[in-house]
């Protein structure tokens, strides 16, 4: 065929096809809202109907026969059908495909956590599955985390209250006392007040360093401090609260070893930590204090006689108000009791803020708490 006819096919054809084109595109705007197979068929549809058009068109200007015309149409229509039925059965599977995917969206939105979509028609469509499967994890994750918190939230606020009230009815029932002067040892009721009065300020203190760790608004100054140091200033601090237990410091290393901390938060950590330990171990059983090196890190350890943790409660022990289960053994009518729950919370939150870390895991008899500081500075503000 000469390159004139041939440019002539060409321009006849481009304009049928652009024209039909148009009319699919109407028709596709118009049906915008129907369901994707319908879509795609139409699309098929118009496809065949351009090129059948643009064969009548050439066909009209003599550039075929009317018998290579109709063999033409023939083959395009009957390829045209064969083709539509294929996009159909695909249209099939996506819309079904599609429509499981929705369904397992709406699932995960009602918090439904799912394994599968069932989702398998294309590979675009299988990646987006498996992002729904991985979303609907870290969001079932993240909801239990989120009712942890929350029922430790409860947990907090009802032992607060309990342990708030049960100081301040001591404290009026001795001011009464005073008051209507019947107390038998007025300075015994003094000295009690007082002491009941130091436990609250305890409480309140804690309530307050908990708070500044939730709100990432615990600002450290750190500086290069003497670990052994730090641990024999907590371990002296903490003898005369002891009631006579036993607390035993590890041979220290021989050469000084320093971190980048802040002293004073540190050494509340390690104060907690012994706290807990006094505590938690019965008249008569030692307590043990290590400083040491583990890799890169400094390691400050506290060894208890406590009876253990219930392996179900090793992961709340750093949760604010955890106080343990019947596995421990908690020291009853010495003074030391057991507090707000806030210890070990706090604990944790120091030791993030230093860019360390806080393990537990039991032993024979009790547990062992490690405190795991960078050599290097690597803390937060």
């Amino acid at each position: 065929m000469p390159w004139a006819d041939l440019v002539a096919v060409a321009g006849v054809a481009l304009a049928t096809s652009a024209l039909v084109g148009c009319l699919g595109v109407i028709a596709l705007l118009a049906l915008r809202r129907v369901s994707l197979v319908v879509q795609v068929c139409v699309l098929v549809l118009v496809a065949i109907a351009a090129v059948t058009a643009s064969m009548v068109a050439v066909a009209n200007e003599m550039y075929l026969s009317e018998h290579d015309l109709t063999v033409a149409i023939a083959v395009a229509v009957i390829s045209g059908l064969v083709s539509l039925l294929l996009v159909a059965v695909l249209g099939v599977l996506i819309a079904r495909s599609a429509r499981r995917l929705s369904d397992a969206a709406r699932r995960i939105g009602a918090g439904e956590r799912i394994e599968s979509t069932g989702a398998r028609a294309t590979n675009e469509l299988n990646r987006l599955a498996e992002e729904l499967v991985t979303t609907s994890a870290k969001l079932a994750e993240s909801r239990e985390h989120e009712e942890r918190t929350e029922a430790s939230r409860r947990e907090l606020v009802a032992w607060i209250s309990h342990d708030l009230r049960t100081p301040l009815a001591g404290i009026r029932a001795m001011a009464e006392a005073l008051e209507d002067g019947i107390a038998p040892d007025p300075a015994r009721y003094h000295r009690q007040i007082r002491q009941q009065v130091d436990r609250l300020s305890g409480m309140v203190d804690d309530l307050f360093e908990l708070s500044k760790i939730d709100s990432d608004a615990l600002h450290l100054s750190p500086e290069e401090v003497s670990l052994p140091d730090i641990v024999s200033d907590a371990v002296a601090e903490l003898r005369p609260a002891s009631k006579g237990r036993d607390i035993r410091v590890d041979p220290l290393p021989a050469q000084d070893l320093v971190v980048m901390a802040d002293p004073r938060e540190l050494s509340r950590a390690i104060g907690n930590l012994l706290m807990n330990a006094i505590q938690h171990t019965p008249q008569g059983t030692p307590i043990t204090v290590g400083v040491g090196t583990l890799d890169d890190r400094a390691v400050v350890s506290v060894t208890d006689s406590g009876g253990g943790i219930d392996a179900d409660d090793l992961d709340r022990v750093f949760e604010p108000a955890w106080r343990g289960s019947r596995a421990r053994t908690p020291a009853v009518g010495d003074g030391a009791g057991a507090g707000a729950g806030l210890g070990l919370a706090i604990v944790k939150g120091i030791m993030i803020a230093h860019g360390g870390e806080v393990t537990v895991r039991n032993i024979p008899g009790g547990c062992r708490f490690e405190l795991l500081l960078p050599r290097e500075a690597s803390i937060g503000s």
